[in-house]
């Protein structure tokens, strides 16, 4: 009765967002929707160096380190086109890469409870478990996954707090739930996300600071669609869950819940889908450094 309550007191706040979500709801399911558009504008404003010393993205004024008036190159021998410029963006970067070094928590990924084996292919990763029989998968991707809110009152809070105190960055993406049965042709997907008016919340579960048991994410659609990584079909009928009878949905989330998805696996996937994204940022200052570098 009270996990009922529970979801009933979080209807407000999915109805709010129907009409953010209106526009993706007409959409059927696709594999594009691991990668939200609404999701990660900018880079997160912690992440720059620059804009930890300036007022960042919002100064009123920039200035240039060159005059535009011409540029000096600097030869290395490999033919390629080099600039004090690039010096100079080669510099930066390296402070940049030292700097989230340091506070990168681990070099290794934090494992999931309830047995999930990880795949990761670059920015994407599945989770699969095998429960009696039954196969579930859980793909999501890294990219666009800061929410946008999130970034906004962490840049609001810029000029107030020291950067030692800046709030952490957290990574929320879209997953894809795959549920196949042996004997099924078909794996009944779930579309689910984070809603992004509970970026606050997500910050507060990963730290123990929330006093509710609530679902931290939400179903937004469901549907057949062929087992595996067979194109998925967009004449399949997809359930809209933003006008969904809410006897139906409870039962749609226990669904999940005894197959581990649940608060918990939630919880574990924003820490996972965190530390995968701080480590793929990294990995892609270093390869720019090296580009500009030309190393």
């Amino acid at each position: 009765m009270l996990k009922s309550l529970s979801r009933t007191v979080s209807t407000a706040v999915r109805i709010s967002t129907t009409t953010m979500f209106s526009a993706r709801s007409l959409q059927p399911l696709t594999r594009s929707t691991l990668c939200s558009p609404n999701s990660g504008t900018i880079r997160p404003f912690s992440r720059s160096l620059w804009m930890m010393s300036h007022n960042g993205a919002a100064s009123v004024y920039r200035p240039k380190l060159f005059s535009s008036k011409g540029f000096t190159p600097v030869s290395c021998g490999c033919g390629s086109l080099h600039t004090e410029g690039d010096k100079a963006f080669g510099n930066f970067l390296s402070d940049e890469i030292k700097e989230e070094k340091k506070i990168q928590k681990s070099s290794t990924l934090p494992k999931m409870s309830g047995g999930w084996e990880l795949q990761q292919n670059g920015t994407e990763a599945k989770l699969i478990r095998t429960i009696s029989g039954e196969k579930v998968t859980v793909t999501f991707n890294v990219n666009n996954s800061i929410p946008p809110k999130f970034e906004e009152e962490a840049e609001q809070a810029q000029g107030q707090k020291s950067a030692e105190n800046e709030p952490d960055i957290v990574s929320s993406p879209n997953f894809v739930v795959e549920v196949t049965k042996q004997a099924a042709k078909h794996s009944l997907v779930f579309d689910c996300h984070y809603p992004e008016d509970e970026a606050k919340y997500i910050f507060q579960a990963i730290h123990g600071e929330g006093e509710e048991e609530s679902d931290i994410f939400a179903i937004r659609e469901v549907s057949f669609q062929p087992e595996g990584d067979v194109e998925w079909k967009e004449t399949a009928y997809t359930l809209n869950t933003d006008s969904l009878d809410w006897a139906l949905y409870d039962h749609l989330m226990d669904f999940l819940a005894d197959r581990g998805v649940d608060n918990t696996f939630a919880d574990e996937l924003i820490e996972l889908s965190t530390a995968m994204e701080h480590h793929e940022y990294i990995k892609f200052l270093e390869d720019l450094s090296g580009f500009v570098k030309c190393n």
